[in-house]
């Protein structure tokens, strides 16, 4: 049985799709804002590797949401749970960035696993290809 439609053909579960659908481009504006804010607050130095973080993370994992997180550039899951996040070395007076994942990241291997990795300042190819592997995994 097909869903009953209105006069402009869409059903009333078709209409509340497509308004859910707006509610998350709203909010991935709003977060890619807010973490373009984070970005502009960083040090010249976090701030690149930052914003080269972002752009791995658009990349492999579009569905994320940019947000920010106790301020930090984060992107969530379809339910709104931090997955990933960046923590630039100036915030908490540390040598040197993280890149973190939450419990929810799938990076389950045997009985201990890392779940944060320092960054310094220049990430190399391999480094950027462990990063989207492990923004891969996390969201599968």
């Amino acid at each position: 049985m097909s869903p009953t439609r209105d006069k402009q053909g869409f059903s009333a579960e078709e209409k509340a799709a497509m308004r859910a659908r707006a509610k998350e481009l709203k909010l991935a504006a709003q977060g890619e804002e807010a973490i373009l804010g984070a970005f502009a607050k960083m040090t010249p130095e976090d701030r690149a590797l930052g914003e080269r973080i972002h752009e791995i993370v658009k990349k492999t994992a579009p569905d994320l949401t940019p947000k920010t997180w106790y301020g930090m550039p984060a992107y969530a899951d379809k339910q709104g749970k931090v997955v990933v996040f960046f923590r630039d070395a100036a915030k908490f007076k540390e040598r040197y960035a993280m890149l973190g994942f939450q419990d929810n990241a799938n990076l389950d291997n045997g009985t201990m696993w890392p779940v944060a990795y320092a960054l310094t300042t220049r990430l190399t190819k391999a480094d950027e290809a462990k990063i989207a592997k492990l923004v891969k995994q996390a969201i599968g």
